[in-house]
């Protein structure tokens, strides 16, 4: 098809609608398609591009790979946005263009096993918390610290994503049974039991302590201004007990959900139930954590190998 960036970048913004209507996106996800996309529009631009064909498209993703060298993960995203919305255009021009001529196995990812902590790392984070506010000398840092001990123990005790945390409302709580509402990906709502008797006391007891904050709205963790505490935020309070409790420098608040959905398999959980307290949508998400699942190694191989049943020394 010819190319117009005028016209392109209202039926990208057109693509964009009808994805958040149709598959109902989230913010972050529909931004991510659009950037993607924008950015196709944008080299062609600056290269002169007269036609949006296989030729355009293939020597994109050659500039994607060999110019600005892009990861294989980044790549493939691209792939799957460009290829969607050239899926679009031929729906909505009524065309019947072949855009790609090649696939995305061109871009194989790496396959990376989940990046867990220890039990002995989780029991130095979660305690570097409790020692601060053992240490602290004023009210405004004791409000902070039940509030962080909090967000640390919900990241592990749930194995929430950050942004799942931050997005709850304190009506989100049921203090009677200790369930709560998390939204997770793609606007999806499932319910969990906070089954720590530990952690439902202390939740309880910083629901008390937020009011001292005066909060501006129904956020269940708040900032020193009283507003809702961003992703950002909670990333640095793990980072900062991170760094006090020594534990893996380069670990991130996600190893905390892996070592959540890891343990629950260790400890003899089915496969099908940690999917859906980690709400994924595929189980084949939920399966590389059976590849870091050490215990449950063991007991197929004591149980079932062969060779333990062979009587020769």
């Amino acid at each position: 098809m010819k190319y117009n960036q005028r016209q392109q970048l209202a039926l990208a913004q057109e693509f964009i609608e009808v994805l958040s209507i149709e598959r109902n996106l989230g913010e972050k996800t529909l931004y991510a398609y659009k950037n993607d996309v924008d950015n196709m529009i944008s080299w062609m631009e600056l290269r002169h591009q007269n036609d949006l064909n296989a030729e355009a498209v293939m020597l994109y993703f050659l500039y994607l790979q060999n110019e600005i060298e892009l990861s294989c993960r980044s790549i493939r995203r691209k792939y799957v946005s460009i290829r969607q919305y050239c899926d679009f255009l031929n729906k909505t021009l009524n065309m019947n263009e072949v855009f790609f001529k090649f696939s995305s196995r061109k871009f194989q990812i790496p396959k990376n096993l989940p990046k867990t902590l220890s039990k002995t790392e989780i029991q130095s984070l979660i305690s570097s918390v409790s020692a601060e506010f053992q240490t602290v000398s004023s009210d405004y840092h004791r409000r902070l610290c039940i509030r962080n001990m909090c967000i640390i123990e919900l990241l592990f005790c749930l194995g929430l994503r950050i942004g799942e945390v931050a997005a709850l409302d304190i009506e989100d709580y049921n203090r009677e049974d200790c369930s709560i509402l998390i939204r997770g990906k793609g606007k999806k709502e499932r319910m969990l039991f906070i089954s720590s008797p530990v952690v439902c006391q202390k939740l309880n007891h910083w629901l008390l302590t937020r009011l001292e904050l005066e909060p501006e709205n129904s956020a269940m963790f708040v900032n020193k201004s009283g507003g809702r505490l961003s992703i950002f935020s909670i990333e640095n309070i793990f980072y900062k007990y991170r760094d006090l409790s020594k534990i893996n420098p380069h670990s991130t608040p996600h190893f905390l959900r892996h070592s959540f959905a890891t343990q629950l398999l260790n400890n003899g959980a089915n496969i099908r139930d940690v999917q859906e307290l980690m709400g994924h949508n595929s189980i084949v998400t939920t399966q590389i954590y059976t590849e870091v699942s050490l215990n449950r190694k063991k007991e197929v191989l004591m149980k079932y190998n062969g060779r333990n049943f062979i009587n020769v020394v």
